[in-house]
């Protein structure tokens, strides 16, 4: 599973129009379910998104989690992140899960993440988004827990 963090002043999802999921300070990030991720991909995942240190404590240094901040955590689904691109001009999904194991797994992930942080919203798996965000730094990491 990949979750591409951005580290987000305010960050926003629209979906026709609608905002579907909004934050303010904390992390915007979008997650791709590769083949071969199950439940342990979406914990390991969720764990490292909470504790992650890329918030900045009084000395300057990144040194404080999205726990510490009491930020918000927006996951929007983005399937492209798992695409094959090392050939071509073309990507390859190949590596991406089928689409009702990704929405299942998304899912997954969203509800764990409900059950341990008080501020999640989301994007919705298999619309076409409008995802809006102030980038803060910027800072921006890719998070990889490898398949089983």
């Amino acid at each position: 599973m990949i979750g591409l963090l951005q580290r987000v002043t305010r960050a926003s999802v629209a979906v026709e129009g609608y905002t579907v999921g909004a934050i303010d300070a904390g992390l915007l990030v979008l997650v791709g379910v590769e083949r071969g991720d199950g439940t342990t991909q979406a914990q390991r995942l969720l764990e490292r998104l909470l504790g992650y240190r890329v918030f900045e404590d009084a000395e300057g240094r990144m040194n404080r989690s999205l726990r510490d901040i009491q930020g918000g955590l927006l996951l929007v689904p983005q399937f492209t992140l798992a695409a094959d691109t090392r050939k071509g001009m073309r990507p390859s999904f190949t590596p991406a899960a089928p689409p009702e194991e990704g929405e299942r797994l998304f899912n997954e992930l969203v509800s764990q993440a409900r059950s341990a942080w008080p501020h999640v919203a989301t994007g919705q798996f298999g619309a076409h988004m409008a995802v809006s965000l102030t980038n803060d730094g910027p800072v921006t990491f890719q998070l990889h827990v490898p398949p089983a």
